[in-house]
């Protein structure tokens, strides 16, 4: 009796095992079929644009790496711009000559590197974008430091500025390659002045994995203040599955799974489609942090890091406040570093239809007696009022202080974003009240209604705030902290 029991439950386990296995093909199948039966891919998502900077390309000074980005921008003309299969006469196709979402419409092409020299410059500033956009992202900041006397290197990031198809086999040993040489350049120009890196979303991590390499090697120039700004310090780790949908996409040959989204492309300084090699960077190197500063734990270096001055929103998609707290300002050793947070608008009074309320975090932060950091929260006044205040709390027991800084909450604007930080609500391109005129398409108040399902373009990409309401506010924080703005 009990052999034909054992014999009968093994049966069953066997079948319940077959049973999920197939039921995981299933889904698998199902997946694939969706993933496939997206948007058909373009030129700009399949283009090999082989001059673009490789870690192991031999390139050995900016001046190269500049050289080789011409190239680049030649063969992007020739296999993107000139290819007779996407002339589709659509006047909101990146792609498309002439349109409105063409850079050439700009008077400075803002996918490319740029620099602005000063002769006598009183510090070298490098501009790290983020992931999947341009040198666009950071260059406001960028001419206003260098009226202040700063020589400033924006630079283009290998696999961005061009056509999406970039982020599909580009590594991110690439971008810090890319980094290292950009440093070197900026201090032969500058000397002994001050070396400040700025970085914004992906670029700030690798702001961060700069700064630890440095401490290390001692040839690498040494930053002396970063700026970071929506640090992609700590992100979810679907990403690390993500990239088994690449995999198996080259393995059926199915080229569509290389891609997270497919989108068309508008934006003529940003990605709308975004390959999941992307992700797969971000974790990478968010990844490869942390073990870096596992590796230097202990051995006193992490005391000559730089001062950090940080800007994140609490309502961010890409990266929470707490991940950023845990992966960077938890470990490191008490110093100048600050961390400036945006609040939801308290007068919108959406708490009860959000998610989760990220209050009970930030009170949290401001409770700590034992934080290293100094902590700024610009928020309500009251609940009552769309007026802003800052509450500084610098680290240990000092008291807390506040400041109103005599602006307001846009009506209709619930929170900052992840993308918003950077960019003016005077940007001719993401701007969103009194834009400066834009020689093309403006992206910052886009909101087209009708029925839903029948734009390509999400609701939620057309309602995600692209500009900051209190910029002024980060700018001259950002300036005050690096020594060139009023103290």
């Amino acid at each position: 009796m009990k052999l034909r029991v054992g014999r009968f439950s093994w049966r069953v386990l066997k079948s319940v095992a077959h049973a999920l296995v197939g039921g995981l093909v299933v889904l698998l199948v199902v997946a694939l079929f969706y993933l496939q039966g997206r948007s058909d891919l373009q030129v700009w998502h399949l283009a090999n644009l082989d001059e673009e900077f490789r870690a192991d390309a031999g390139i050995e000074t900016f001046a190269d790496y500049l050289a080789l980005e011409e190239r680049l921008f030649a063969q992007l003309d020739e296999l993107v711009y000139a290819a007779p299969a996407q002339e589709t006469g659509s006047l909101i196709n990146r792609y498309e000559p002439g349109s409105l979402s063409d850079p050439a419409r700009w008077p400075t092409n803002w996918n490319r590197s740029f620099e602005l020299a000063q002769e006598a410059p009183a510090a070298g500033v490098l501009l790290l974008h983020g992931m999947s956009d341009s040198p666009y992202s950071l260059r406001v900041l960028g001419e206003r430091l260098y009226e202040l006397q700063a020589t400033v290197l924006g630079l283009r990031l290998p696999g961005h500025g061009t056509a999406p198809s970039g982020l599909v086999e580009v590594h991110w040993k690439d971008m810090a390659a890319a980094v290292r040489l950009a440093m070197a350049h900026l201090k032969e120009k500058v000397g002994d002045k001050p070396l400040i890196i700025i970085g914004y979303s992906n670029g700030a991590a690798l702001a961060v994995h700069y700064a630890l390499t440095a401490l290390e090697d001692g040839a690498l120039p040494r930053v002396e203040r970063l700026v970071l700004i929506s640090p992609a310090i700590g992100v979810t780790k679907m990403a690390a599955l993500a990239i088994w949908q690449s995999r198996i996409g080259r393995l059926l040959g199915l080229e569509k799974l290389a891609w997270s989204s497919i989108l068309p492309e508008y934006d003529p300084f940003k990605y709308n489609s975004f390959a999941v090699n992307a992700g797969d960077m971000a974790f990478r190197l968010t990844n490869q942090i942390q073990a870096r500063f596992d590796e230097l734990e202990g051995s006193g270096l992490l005391e000559r890091f730089p001062p950090v001055l940080a800007f994140q929103s609490v309502a961010d998609a890409t990266v929470s406040t707490s991940a950023l707290v845990r992966g960077l300002f938890d470990r490191l050793p008490a110093g100048e570093h600050e961390l400036v947070l945006f609040d939801i608008n308290r007068m919108a009074e959406i708490e009860p239809i959000m998610h989760r309320d990220p209050a009970a975090d930030v009170a949290e932060l401001f409770a700590d007696s034992d934080r290293d950091f100094g902590l700024s929260l610009v928020t309500n006044t009251q609940t009552r009022s769309r007026r802003v205040e800052v509450r500084m709390k610098p680290a240990g027991d000092a008291p807390e202080e506040r400041q109103d800084l005599g602006m307001s909450w846009p009506e209709d604007v619930y929170s900052l974003s992840h993308v918003a930080l950077p960019f003016s609500g005077l940007d001719s391109l993401y701007g969103g009240f009194g834009p400066g005129k834009s020689p093309g398409i403006h992206l910052g108040d886009l909101a087209l209604r009708g029925e839903r399902g029948l734009l390509l373009i999400s609701a939620g990409d057309m309602l995600r705030l692209r500009w900051n309401p209190f910029y002024p506010y980060l700018e001259w924080r950002l300036l005050s902290f690096i020594g060139l703005g009023i103290p």
